[in-house]
């Protein structure tokens, strides 16, 4: 998130220090992934949506988080059909955390109905 421009519009919604979000991912991960309900015992439910609520998040911003998801997995999971799966499930995931709507497309030539 740091390090790719393309991710900046979402980088901004974070606080300068990212340990705290890192901290906070990986223990929503844990239980999320059948590990230990670390997010809960320390934070409570997770209610992900409530809790973003805050933050604008459209599909660009779901797409640029979604981008350092790809590389984190791609970077830690060696088997392809996990990686892809763990993929999938996370953008159904942060595809519900979407609370903004999109931009409306311009036409890039207007339509002329004469």
């Amino acid at each position: 998130m740091d390090e790719l421009p393309e991710t900046y519009g979402i980088r901004k919604l974070h606080a300068e220090d990212l340990s705290g979000s890192q901290q906070k991912l990986f223990e929503f991960l844990s239980g999320w992934l059948g590990g230990p309900q670390l997010f809960v015992e320390r934070h409570g439910n997770p209610m992900l949506r409530r809790r973003h609520l805050n933050f604008p998040i459209n599909s660009d911003a779901r797409d640029q988080w979604m981008l350092c998801m790809r590389l984190a997995l791609d970077e830690v999971i060696t088997d392809v059909a996990l990686r892809e799966h763990l993929y999938n499930a996370i953008l159904k995931l942060a595809d519900h955390m979407r609370n903004q709507q999109d931009p409306a497309a311009t036409p890039s030539c207007p339509i002329n109905h004469h």
